[in-house]
Formats: structure tokens, sequence, C-alpha cells
């Protein structure tokens, strides 16, 4: 994805940027980005039920990857220079993506069509993520290394539809061109693992999420699809069986935190390639008017012997954007045309 291009190659500045120490001054706009949140002596305000507020429109759009670059070895903290060089390198990346397109310029000729004309549709944020002031180098804060373990090696073969995590069309895992059955879900516009799922990760557009309370229940607005994730309130987890996209989520107040905890994902949704019986536990804790720390945890013995996880702050955002996809998108007619084409140019005849 275009995200990880963007935080992958933000990241490598880092080495030359570091030789230089001296000579860094930090681009304007990192000194003024996003309004500087007020931690100390914060008390989270109460809503009409007595429990925390932690209702509003919040995002997590930015530069940080979900996983530590292998670069960082066990180091989570980035200096304020590494920050600023990160963060000027997406910056500089926008605004050379802002410029109009010509109309005239034709198709790339390198054939690399898995790209944007520009970055008219993308917001994936130019600022490092970081938690109580600390700019991070990963979300993902335990194991040390701040990536997604190994799976051990008594952990089953991984689930023949991991396909349906995979947003490069050109990738084989996202399946056949043929029909638009057997494309992956997001690619149909019917669900999207990294927003929607239990462990919220940003992507290329449309980070941001609504979140509402009520006595009984919370409700998620996730932007990306429009998805709403309901979670019940001092509730027991379902019985019947039925195991639906996002799982199914209960939660409860510990003090100033809402704890979520869900089960029972969809026997075909991507979850880091776990076994059906994962379980991940999310906690939602509103450390400033502007921010909304978010903490997560992944179990599952059957495929990792310990625990892992990671945290991150939302940022106050201005709003919920309507994301119309849906399945009749030219997005998927284009790549089912070019595998038409393809089945030409190679002397098949087209499915």
């Amino acid at each position: 994805m275009l995200i990880r291009i963007l935080s992958t190659a933000s990241m490598a500045a880092l080495t030359a940027t570091m030789a230089t120490a001296q000579e860094f001054k930090p681009h304007e706009y990192a000194e003024d980005a996003y309004a500087k949140p007020v931690y100390e002596g914060y008390v989270a305000p109460r809503n009409n039920f007595g429990r925390p507020d932690i209702s509003g429109v919040w995002s997590n759009a930015t530069t940080t990857d979900f996983e530590r670059p292998v670069r960082f070895g066990d180091r989570l903290a980035l200096t304020e220079e590494e920050a600023g060089a990160v963060q000027g390198a997406a910056e500089d990346y926008r605004v050379a993506g802002d410029f109009v397109t010509d109309p005239d310029a034709g198709a790339p000729e390198d054939g690399n069509t898995n790209l944007g004309y520009n970055r008219f549709w993308t917001d994936p944020g130019t600022q490092v993520m970081r938690v109580a002031g600390e700019p991070r180098s990963s979300m993902i804060t335990y194991p040390a290394n701040g990536r997604v373990p190994d799976r051990k090696s008594s952990a089953p073969p991984l689930p023949p539809r991991a396909r349906q995590a995979v947003l490069d069309e050109s990738n084989p895992m996202a399946g056949p061109r043929d029909n638009p059955e057997e494309r992956g879900l997001s690619e149909r516009c019917i669900f999207f693992p990294t927003s929607a799922a239990p462990v919220m990760r940003p992507t290329l557009y449309n980070n941001n999420y609504r979140i509402t309370q009520g006595e009984d229940a919370v409700a998620i607005w996730i932007e990306m699809t429009m998805e709403q994730k309901i979670i019940r309130l001092n509730a027991e987890h379902r019985n019947d069986g039925v195991r639906q996209w996002g799982g199914d989520s209960i939660g409860w107040y510990e003090g100033d935190t809402l704890v979520v905890e869900t089960i029972d994902l969809h026997p075909e949704q991507f979850m880091f390639n776990a076994s059906d019986d994962v379980k991940v536990t999310e906690r939602f804790t509103r450390v400033a008017d502007n921010r909304l720390f978010y903490q997560f945890e992944i179990e599952d013995p059957v495929v990792w012997d310990e625990p892992w996880g990671g945290e991150y702050e939302f940022w106050a955002s201005n709003g919920i954007f309507e994301f119309a996809c849906h399945e009749g998108n030219v997005g998927l007619e284009g790549i089912l045309a070019g595998g038409r084409q393809t089945d030409r140019e190679q002397g098949r005849k087209p499915s």
C-alpha cells in the first residue's frame, strides 16, 4: 500500500539526517502540527451516564508504521530530529503529490498502474505518532522488537483465505481476476480488516472514527466503508455460533478506561493469521482534551507463545466524511478488465 511506501520511504531519510544532526532544522509545519495536547492534570469529563467521556471524532492518520522497521531494533522512541526528518519527508511528498496532474500525460511508461495520479483522494497523515508527547518508531510495543511475532512451530497451517487481507491487485494472493467473488473483501468494498477490525490501524485515507456512548452500548462509526462497530456493555459473549465480520465485542469500564474484548472473528477474516481462538483486548482512555490513548493486545495460544500488542494516541478530528465505496466500483471493473486483457495477450480464452 502507498501508506507503507510513504512511511518506509520517509524513515529512510533518517540515516542522512542523523549523520548531520547539528545542521538539522525542522520544517516549519513540524513545529506547529496539530494542536498540542495538555496532559498534566487532565481529568476526563463524565457523560450523562457518569462514565468517562470518550465520545467525538478521532483520527489515527500517521506516518508511523504498525510494525517497527528492522533498523530501529528494540528502540521504541525516536529523537525529535528523527521525527522531524520523517515528517519533513512526508510533507515534501504531500506537497509534490498535490500538484495538478497533466490530463495529457498519458499512462505511466513504467507499467506501474497500482498508484494514483496524485494525492487528491488520499490522506495518510504527515505526523509521527506520539504517546504522551514521545515520538514512536512503531505502534507495536511488545515484543521488544515492535514486530508481529513468528508463529510457533506447532501452529496450524495458514488460513486458506489469507488473501482476504491483500489490497494489492497485482499480488497473486489477492485471487484470480476472473470474477468479483474471487477478489478480496476490501476491493469489493465489503469489509476492511485494517480499519474496522479489532486493532484499528490507519490506511491511505478515511482514518476517522466517531465514538458514541450509550447506557448499554458504545458504537464506533468507522469512516472506511462506513462500518458500525457495536460494543455491548456489561454483557456476555453471544453463544449462537455466529462468527461475524469484526467479531463479537463486549465492553466494560475500568475507572477512566473503556475495555473492549472481541472474540469469534469471521473464519475468513484476516487477524495476522491467528486461529479461531484469538482474543483481542482494546482499551480507550481519554488523556487530554484532544487525545485518546488506545492500547491493544492479541492473545492466541494456538499460534503464539505470548500475547503481543501496542499502543498509540488518536487525535481529535473535525468530522466523518462519506466513503462512497460499493461493489459496482470502477476500480474492480478495471481489475477484471485488465485480467481479460492479460488473457488475450497470453493467448488464453477469456473467462
